[in-house]
């Protein structure tokens, strides 16, 4: 263990409802909950005020609006999280180059292999838990002056200790465990703290009567590994002793990338299937190009009415980054699983991964293919209308917005349902109608940047605000009002440049 407590954890303070918050003048201070709000959606994050009446992440939607009916009930908007994320992971690098991303909103660092590690190392405990106290506290106050969010910041000698640390500095808080008083924070915890001590786990210690941390610590390591295995019992042993020897890594090579979504209404109709998988491959491809991959083993995961999960996989001979490719093979997969009582799940993955794509005569065929069946669509091909095209890939939310939270069309683009009028050979047309989710990003031609605070009965009501403006006005639309269409997302940063040209400031 660390003479000096420098391995810092972050945990930003109930992210997605906080950056929601803070872009969205009107909500600060007020109950918010961010996730899917189908009638199979659970909540993502629940902000400070909504927990106070009972929400919590994982929680199904419907319960969490009858315990916080007054909440403001959002789609999540995971591009705007990822850029706030990606500056928050920046200015960790400024303290060290071993940061260990563990999500969007929690990551640790390693303060000793920063710019500071001299100072670490060679100067008194005192002192070194001087710095890395302040260290911690200037990192929240830059988190908070760049994008008005509150962090959480956990400083201990070991990565285990360090995550101990910042659950209790919750909310905007930061707590320091001095090198002593491992124990002394430890014995009190339940077993359930301890890293890897899960349900099953949990149980097994409580039928012997081990429910606090204190009782593990006490009990001989050879009677944990006769009750838990050699690895397990040997590891939790030393957990309860406080002794983590884990680094913190910087890069964690992933191993695949997939893409999938939950439907609010099974789908039953194989080709509304198909469209829907092709989508997913384009997501996945969006996500392996930028994270700079490609891959050889395309796998389509889907789960029945039934609850039964299927998996089918198949392997290229070389890595490949290319969209056609990718959704031709999950096609072909795809006709391989029964559907018969609909599908409730899709998704699409690609593993194998290398950093570059090697073309092959299998790749360029596959290509070939799937341009030519593409072609036989009137919907489909090279050629398609711009505007076809880009009503069909925002279908149900579109590529970059997942729709395990919100399915259904949404992102006001517009969807076909029955109805509407005759034409002379009596079949019904199709009328097209635009929908709008709650917290959802709008432009409108006169009255600039806004979100959606709700819409039905034909109508959309908007309140027009942007980040570190002040409270905006409300206005109500028709759904179809040619002057109102979805927008990008406002950058959170102070300065940045919006989409009008202007900034704020």
């Amino acid at each position: 263990m660390r003479s000096v407590p420098s391995i810092l954890h972050l945990d930003m303070d109930a992210f997605f409802a906080a950056v929601e918050q803070a872009s969205k003048p009107s909500l600060r201070g007020k109950p918010v909950v961010v996730g899917g709000l189908g009638g199979r959606g659970v909540v993502a994050t629940a902000s400070y005020e909504a927990r106070v009446f009972g929400v919590h992440s994982a929680m199904p939607m419907a319960q969490a609006r009858r315990r916080a009916p007054n909440a403001a009930y959002l789609i999540p908007r995971f591009e705007l999280y990822r850029q706030v994320s990606d500056l928050v992971m920046a200015l960790l690098r400024e303290l060290s180059p071993l940061v260990e991303p563990l999500s969007l909103d929690e990551a640790f660092v390693d303060l000793e292999a920063g710019p500071y590690g001299e100072l670490l190392r060679e100067g008194s405990v005192e002192e070194g838990v001087e710095l890395v106290r302040a260290l911690g506290e200037d990192l929240r106050a830059d988190i908070l002056a760049a994008v008005g969010l509150t962090a959480s910041v956990g400083l201990s000698g070991t990565k285990f200790l360090a995550k101990i640390a910042s659950e209790q500095a919750k909310p905007d808080g930061l707590v320091l465990i001095e090198p002593g008083r491992e124990r002394e924070i430890l014995d009190p915890l339940p077993v359930r703290a301890l890293p890897g001590v899960g349900p099953a786990t949990a149980e097994t210690l409580r039928r012997l009567g081990l429910t606090q941390v204190s009782q593990i610590a006490a009990t001989p390591e050879d009677e944990l590994v006769r009750l838990l295995g050699r690895a397990h019992g040997a590891g939790v042993h030393a957990l309860a002793l406080g002794r983590d020897e884990r680094a913190v890594v910087a890069e964690r090579d992933a191993k695949s990338v997939s893409v999938e979504d939950t439907f609010e209404v099974d789908l039953g109709d194989r080709e509304l299937i198909r469209a829907e998988l092709d989508r997913l491959a384009d997501r996945c491809v969006r996500r392996l190009r930028a994270a700079a991959r490609s891959g050889r083993t395309v796998v389509i995961k889907v789960r029945l009415f039934d609850f039964t999960t299927l998996t089918r996989s198949e392997t290229l001979p070389s890595p490949t980054d290319d969209p056609l490719v990718i959704s031709a093979i999950a096609r072909r997969l795809l006709e391989q699983v029964e559907l018969t009582g609909g599908v409730r799940l899709l998704g699409v993955g690609v593993s194998g991964l290398a950093d570059f794509t090697q073309e092959d005569l299998f790749a360029q065929a596959e290509r070939e293919a799937a341009e030519a069946a593409a072609a036989g669509y009137p919907d489909g091909g090279s050629e398609q209308d711009p505007e076809t095209a880009h009503q069909a890939e925002a279908a149900y939310g579109g590529p970059g917005e997942p729709r395990a939270f919100h399915p259904g069309s949404s992102g006001g683009e517009r969807s076909s349902l029955p109805g509407g009028s005759e034409h002379p050979g009596g079949v019904g047309t199709l009328l097209t109608v635009r929908r709008w989710m709650p917290g959802q990003d709008v432009r409108h031609a006169e009255l600039g940047h806004g979100w959606v605070q709700g819409s039905g009965v034909g109508r959309v009501t908007v309140r027009f605000e942007t980040p570190w403006g002040e409270r905006g006005p409300v206005r109500t639309f028709s759904v179809d009002d040619p002057e109102l269409e979805k927008a990008d997302p406002l950058p959170l940063v102070r300065g940045s440049a919006l989409a009008d040209g202007t900034a704020e400031v």
